[in-house]
């Protein structure tokens, strides 16, 4: 057993957001080695189902900013937080800009503040590097370079979270490390109005519809499997020198969208194509690649898992839940024509 999955031994750990793709691969990661797994998560994202059902997990369904619901979590005495639910994400939150706020900021302040009542030993903040780095910042993009010049509520919120998280840390000595992830994908991301490009290109083109793509198409990101997501917070999650820190959970690698659009369609034998349309006003980034070698110096983050690979497990997880999916509200048979007719290409976390 690696020395930092050794760590967790004998721990209870808490999750928020734990329901989504990043949350349930850490939950179902954890559960093999911590002694108590607690999830938080309102499932307005995300899906009872799709949480592990296994004998140390526990699931609780509420709001961060449900005060009777996080100190129920709290009360179980985690000692690492891993703090992943947000309102997400890039036009959600310019849709609903007030809710943004709350979640983002008011949630993430109270659970900073019940984590210095409690004693943590560790929290990991879930920061967004397609937020903090703006879009003029030289590629890759590297931990010591931030931005004001940000488009959205949710890029600003992203932000406020980590400096909320510096705060907390130097104010009160609450243990923060900060991760700043880049395009998560992988099993267990439903799809859905507000979603990731992935899971929505493969949803759409197992349907037989063409792709929609703002822009030329030659805009890159820098998509990360949620596999390699997942083992750079465990390895954040126990590691001291980590502490009061910022680190990329990337690939370090680009794909453009049309070339995923082309890839997705040729591994589900999609014959529709694609279709364009104009660039959202938010939509200034044409480049994202991640400088990982600070998380790769620090902690032993080694992000390898091949990107046309990943693909398929994402598709043979999706086709294996069809029916979960397809009975979704996001993407269900009642789902609104401007549900499934909506474009992205930057919806970013997670998440």
């Amino acid at each position: 057993m690696a020395e930092h999955l050794d760590a967790y031994k004998g721990k209870t750990v808490l999750i928020t957001g734990g329901a989504g793709a990043i949350g349930s691969n850490l939950t179902r990661e954890l559960s093999k080695h911590a002694e108590r797994v607690f999830i938080l998560d309102n499932l307005v994202s995300s899906a009872r189902w799709n949480v592990p059902s296994l004998p140390n997990v526990m699931f609780v369904e509420g709001d961060i900013l449900d005060e009777v619901k996080v100190k129920r979590v709290f009360f179980e005495k985690p000692d690492i937080v891993f703090h992943l639910a947000a309102f997400f994400a890039n036009q959600n939150s310019v849709d609903h800009p007030e809710n943004d706020l709350m979640v983002n900021g008011m949630g993430t302040l109270k659970l900073m503040e019940y984590g210095v009542l409690s004693g943590l030993e560790r929290f990991v903040y879930a920061s967004s590097g397609c937020s903090i780095y703006g879009s003029a910042a030289p590629l890759p993009l590297k931990e010591d370079f931030v931005s004001m010049h940000l488009t959205t509520p949710y890029q600003i919120t992203k932000m406020l979270g980590e400096l909320y998280a510096n705060f907390f840390h130097h104010h009160y000595g609450l243990p923060v490390v900060k991760a700043r992830f880049f395009n998560s994908y992988g099993p267990g991301e439903i799809p859905g109005e507000y979603r990731n490009v992935i899971p929505n290109f493969i949803y759409w083109a197992m349907k037989g519809l063409p792709l929609p793509i703002t822009g030329t198409g030659e805009e890159t990101r820098d998509f990360t499997y949620v596999g390699d997501i997942v083992d750079g917070l465990l390895r954040l999650g126990v590691n001291e020198a980590a502490i009061g820190d910022e680190y990329n959970l990337a690939s370090g690698r680009e794909t453009t969208i049309k070339g995923l659009a082309e890839m997705i369609n040729a591994a589900t034998g999609n014959e529709a194509g694609i279709k364009w349309a104009n660039v959202r006003k938010w939509d200034t980034k044409k480049r994202l690649r991640a400088c990982v070698d600070k998380a790769r110096d620090a902690v032993g983050y080694d992000p390898n898992t091949d990107f046309e690979w990943g693909l398929e497990q994402t598709i043979a997880w999706m086709k294996d839940h069809w029916d979960e999916i397809e009975a979704y509200n996001g993407f269900g048979p009642g789902a609104s024509s401007a549900v499934r007719d909506m474009t992205v290409t930057d919806e970013s976390k997670d998440r």
